[in-house]
């Protein structure tokens, strides 16, 4: 028999939403797409240190020598798979919620059981489509570590654990849904089936962001060309480019993750503001007062997420 021990752990759980609507619709597709999703899935968790555990049906389990590197690898999943999906219709994304959590757990073999397995099972039924949940054990490790924001959830109720759990949404932008509040009550997560054998990891490109920029740069310098070149004293092109830069700064906080992205979207527009300030100058700096604005709506929204 195998032997039984504890050991602590980071436990990463993952599974499809709306995987049973996915599958009436079109198995064969389905069954291929959760394939390709899984490979890579697998694949990044082998990249940052991890293990994959088990996979049951649209399920997968894996666990982490290392808290940061845990989430990390659920950071880079959801902006991989994102990728993904962006070529596809609304109707047949595969949208994976991912919890995670810290806790003792008893080893058998090749498996893990016990309460903290529970407890990342139920993080991950509470998280949003494409999103993230982790427990405050995980949070108190990784908030000063991964450059990606938070947002307290509240107590969780699990199954076999006398007191809520506080549970935190890793906030990295592009979230399909928005994320629900933990609940309260209800039934723990399954435990996870037998090992079955991991594919060979296949990669799941991600969407390219620099042919938006190359077309607005080319369109700014078309702009600026027609202005020189039918030049009447007035560099009318500031503010049409001005424009374009604001747009492509946008395009950038869309997809980035080091920063929060509404606090950052609060940025660009007060720069926005001080250009079209600065470009039609009559001695008084009258986009002070919005940016003072904006300044204090950015540092509510900060002071919240801490």
């Amino acid at each position: 028999m195998s032997e039984t021990r504890r050991k602590l752990t980071t436990i990463f759980c993952a599974d499809v939403q709306d995987y049973t609507r996915l599958m009436g619709v079109d198995e064969e597709g389905t069954l291929a797409s959760l394939k390709r999703c899984r490979e890579a899935m697998a694949r990044l968790i082998e990249s940052h240190g991890g293990r994959v555990i088990n996979t049951w049906g649209d399920g997968l389990i894996a666990d982490f020598p290392s808290v940061v590197e845990a989430v990390r690898a659920a950071v880079d999943t959801q902006n991989e798979l994102a990728g993904f999906n962006a070529r596809r219709p609304a109707d047949g994304r595969m949208l994976f919620r991912i919890g995670i959590n810290l806790g003792d757990v008893i080893v058998e073999g090749d498996d893990i059981y016990g309460d903290g397995v529970n407890i990342a099972a139920r993080l991950q039924t509470s998280a949003a489509a494409g999103g993230i949940v982790i427990s405050n054990t995980v949070y108190d490790q990784v908030r000063n570590k991964v450059a990606v924001g938070f947002e307290f959830l509240g107590p969780l109720m699990v199954k076999n654990v006398d007191e809520g759990v506080p549970s935190y949404a890793v906030k990295i932008g592009d979230a399909k849904d928005e994320t629900p509040s933990a609940e309260r009550s209800g039934p723990a997560g399954p435990q996870p089936a037998p090992v079955m054998a991991a594919a060979k990891a296949e990669t799941i490109p991600a969407p390219g962001g620099h042919r938006l920029y190359g077309v607005l740069g080319v369109i700014a310098a078309v702009l600026i060309g027609i202005n020189i070149l039918s030049w009447q004293g007035v560099f009318w092109a500031r503010f049409p480019v001005l424009a374009l830069a604001v747009v492509a700064a946008l395009a950038w906080n869309r997809d980035q993750i080091l920063f929060n992205r509404k606090i950052t979207s609060l940025a660009i527009l007060a720069l926005g503001l001080a250009g079209i300030n600065l470009f039609t100058w009559t001695g008084q700096f009258w986009a002070v007062w919005p940016i003072l604005g904006i300044a204090a709506v950015m540092g509510v929204r900060w002071s919240m997420r801490r």
